[in-house]
């Protein structure tokens, strides 16, 4: 059986990256006296996009490295991946703040949808037994 090692891993950045995007939310709600809904602020508005982002894809990659981890395929390659998969839903945020097409943001993106991507197939390729 898995150890789930790279799975608790990730779980746990999954977590914190979640708890800093949560913070970040916060600070703008407060800094700009807004207690529900955006209040029209912009700066607030990115900080709540960039949270909500997070949270509609880091499932799915979750989901993923969980089911790679549990059929015990490579764990330096998953690793690896994930740890990519993180640093970049972190810089993604970043350039979100930005007013004009910010670089880390594209990058974020990119690593974000080829990573899932690339975990999508491979997770078909060992279902189907290919690997």
């Amino acid at each position: 059986m898995a150890d789930l090692h790279i799975t608790m891993l990730s779980a746990a950045l999954a977590a914190l990256v979640n708890i800093w995007l949560a913070v970040r939310c916060g600070r703008a709600r407060l800094g700009n006296k807004v207690l529900h809904g955006d209040g029209g602020n912009v700066a607030l508005q990115r900080h709540m996009r960039a949270h909500a982002n997070y949270v509609e894809y880091t499932p799915f990659a979750l989901i993923l490295i969980l089911v790679l981890d549990l059929a015990d395929q490579d764990g330096w390659v998953l690793a690896i991946t994930a740890l990519v998969y993180f640093a970049a839903r972190i810089v993604h945020p970043l350039g979100m703040q930005a007013d004009y097409p910010a670089k880390t943001r594209q990058i974020g993106i990119v690593l974000t949808f080829a990573l899932l991507l690339f975990w999508s197939l491979w997770a078909v390729l060992a279902a189907l037994g290919v690997l």
